[in-house]
């Protein structure tokens, strides 16, 4: 089954919307500069009432002022989501201020590295480079051999890392999204995805789960239900179809 992960969460209500309607994870942005933006308190409430069959994601952007690894440990994460904005392998560990915080993470632990799709050059070589690097980062940590790494392709950028509500070109991304399971790297599409369109986007690049902020929100930071529901049922109604 495709997984789907909710972001951009703030209140209780909204995930328990998300869970609901069956998501597997929920995103909280630590981000200051989003209108998403979620508290560490705040989030650590909204966690403590969630099940634990559902993962809670923490977004990160380097050069925030929060410690990654206060908020995983304070908040009870199982996953970070960190933004890059160079594909170049030299300066894949741009997100590498999060290592220290993996050997933290609740089970099951997972890396996400978020790059806009406008910074991957075409060639699969370099994406498989990027891979190898991905495998790199936290090699040292005790929980390394059992956490996932993922990458997910969003249409984001440096001004606005995520949430744009604009979608990249699904096709031209098909060879880098071959060349991330060439490499043992899972895909996660985003960025611009909305119930109508996630049917298309997973179609195309086949990814191993998508990532969901404004195509279900009813105004920034506040969810609509309705849609929430009908995009987790687009995605299982795709995976039926492929079943």
């Amino acid at each position: 089954m495709t997984w789907v992960k909710i972001c951009g969460m703030t209140n209780l209500e909204d995930a328990l919307v998300a869970v609901e309607a069956g998501a597997d994870a929920v995103g909280f942005v630590f981000y200051e500069k989003s209108p998403r933006c979620v508290t560490v308190e705040t989030a650590r409430e909204i966690v403590r009432t969630l099940p634990e069959s559902v993962e809670r994601i923490g977004v990160f952007v380097p050069g925030s002022e929060l410690d990654p690894g206060d908020v995983i440990h304070h908040v009870r994460l199982n996953g970070t989501q960190t933004y890059m904005f160079s594909a170049r392998p030299g300066e894949a560990h741009a997100g590498g201020h999060v290592a220290t915080g993996i050997s933290l993470l609740r089970p099951p632990p997972r890396i996400m590295m978020a790059l806009p799709m406008n910074l991957i050059a075409e060639s699969v070589e370099e994406v498989q480079h990027l891979a190898s690097e991905f495998r790199n980062f936290g090699k040292d940590s005790p929980k390394a051999a059992s956490m996932e790494l993922i990458l997910v392709l969003d249409s984001g950028g440096v001004g606005q890392p995520g949430g744009s509500g604009k979608t990249f070109d699904w096709n031209k991304a098909v060879p880098i999204a071959d060349g991330m399971r060439e490499s043992g790297v899972k895909l996660v599409v985003a960025g611009g995805l909305t119930p109508e369109n996630v049917g298309s986007a997973i179609s195309i690049l086949q990814p191993w789960g998508v990532d969901v902020v404004s195509g279900v929100e009813a105004a920034p930071g506040k969810k609509d239900a309705e849609k929430v529901r009908a995009f987790v049922k687009a995605v299982r109604d795709m995976d039926r179809k492929a079943g």
